[in-house]
């Protein structure tokens, strides 16, 4: 799996430096993303706290499975990669009201990963590269006290965004300014899906 990571980080670094040679300077990131609202969606590895009114013993926590699916009592398996908590608890009455009259079930995220498509990957010269669950109002300054700054060897100011949700479009920011010197004009917010690129520097 490190290696796996190591082997994705060097590419996606190579990417962001031949990206940057062949289309002069980047953009930089946007400070306030035109995307203001964001529901949390639920992936593999999350864990659900599922409550029935009334019926305890329909009342439950599961882990959602690698293929996106939960169990529960009455219920075999059911979907809910893909979608929100509300979501979640109306499928789930309507499979109850199979068995249950009037069920009113609510849905509580208590272990959260998201989708991969919503993960935050951070690659290249940071000192713990991972992948970190989305969180709303997540900021590039959050991203890096969670995966523990930059090695000696980065180069910070030349990192880059690659922005899933705007088809893959790449951003630079300026890691070095925010967190060597303070510069909290350098602070952008994070979008679900983003890759920060961090290269390394040659000199």
């Amino acid at each position: 799996m490190l290696a796996r990571m190591r082997a994705l980080s060097m590419g996606l670094v190579m990417v962001g430096l031949f990206g940057c040679a062949s289309q002069g300077a980047l953009p930089p990131a946007p400070i306030v993303p035109t995307a203001q609202d964001y529901s949390y969606i639920i992936g593999p590895g999350d864990s659900l706290n599922i409550m029935v009114w009334r019926n305890p013993e329909l009342s439950m926590s599961v882990p959602v499975r690698p293929d996106g699916k939960i169990s529960a009592p009455l219920i075999d398996e059911m979907s809910v990669q893909g979608k929100n908590s509300v979501e979640i608890a109306r499928d789930i009455e309507k499979q109850l009201s199979k068995y249950v009259r009037d069920p009113v079930v609510t849905v509580i995220v208590t272990g959260f990963v998201g989708p991969y498509s919503e993960q935050i990957r951070v690659v290249g010269e940071a000192a713990k590269p991972q992948f970190l669950p989305y969180k709303q109002k997540m900021t590039l300054l959050d991203v890096m006290i969670a995966v523990g700054g930059l090695t000696d060897f980065a180069s910070g100011n030349s990192a880059t965004i690659l922005r899933s949700s705007e088809g893959n479009k790449q951003y630079s920011v300026r890691l070095k300014d925010l967190i060597k010197r303070g510069d909290v004009s350098a602070n952008v917010e994070m979008r679900p899906g983003d890759i920060l690129i961090i290269p390394q520097s040659f000199f």
